[in-house]
């Protein structure tokens, strides 16, 4: 897959969850399993079910179609740590950009007990099974709003979600997003998302931040992906 920066403005997605192996885990299971163990005696609460990572993508202006394949949590975070030495997959996700209706966005610094902690975000996560439909479908837009809930603890009834997505690959990963937007102002939006997290037994967020220009872009504490896309949505006219 490219390593280029693609940004694409879109009108639908499509994914799709389909049976296959994955030779480079099949080939890594000794490595993976001493990788394991030294992540969960850091960080203990760490949970090996499975995820969804992408094998297949296409990406047009009517259409971003997709297709993923299941695998264990630990051979997920092994080909992290490894620095992703199979370029054949992907970490494909949704995302919702979520912003404050005066238009600055509002990211999420990640807990300390999380694998990116301190790292900021939007809410997301890699798909899961929960996120599979009975058809072999993928359900993008549900798993992009059941992240803000776990996440930020924000419902429905409190945004707009943007009908179009906007489709950033910037191997090795591939972030599906929607613009989310509170009827609030970020500044105040971020005060009642605080509140909500406070609340959360074990919030995945330890704080807030706004990103109101490109001066604000943190390449420290931001992916590379998500400095992608602030660069290319304050870019626009």
């Amino acid at each position: 897959m490219s390593r280029e920066v693609v940004i694409t403005r879109v009108a639908d997605v499509d994914a799709r969850c389909e049976a296959r192996r994955w030779p480079w885990a099949e080939e890594n299971r000794q490595v993976i399993a001493t990788n394991w163990q030294r992540r969960i005696a850091a960080k203990p609460k760490m949970f090996n079910g499975r995820v969804l990572l992408l094998g297949e993508i296409s990406v047009t202006p009517e259409l971003c179609r997709s297709t993923y394949f299941e695998t264990d949590y630990s051979d997920f975070v092994t080909w992290i740590d490894m620095g992703n030495p199979d370029p054949s997959v992907t970490n494909g996700f949704a995302m919702g950009a979520l912003r404050g209706s005066d238009g600055a966005f509002i990211c999420g610094v990640m807990a300390d007990h999380t694998v990116n902690a301190g790292r900021v975000y939007f809410a997301a996560g890699t798909p899961d099974r929960s996120d599979k439909r009975a058809d072999g479908s993928v359900d993008l837009a549900g798993s992009l709003t059941r992240e803000l809930v776990e996440e930020t603890g924000l419902h429905e009834s409190d945004y707009d979600v943007a009908d179009a997505w906007i489709v950033v690959q910037h191997w090795p990963t591939v972030a599906m997003m929607r613009t989310v937007t509170m009827r609030v102002p970020a500044v105040e939006g971020a005060e009642r998302i605080r509140a909500l997290i406070a609340r959360q037994r074990e919030p995945e967020l330890q704080d807030l931040r706004i990103v109101r220009g490109p001066g604000d872009i943190d390449p420290k504490t931001m992916p590379r992906f998500l400095q992608s896309f602030f660069q290319w949505e304050f870019a626009q006219p």
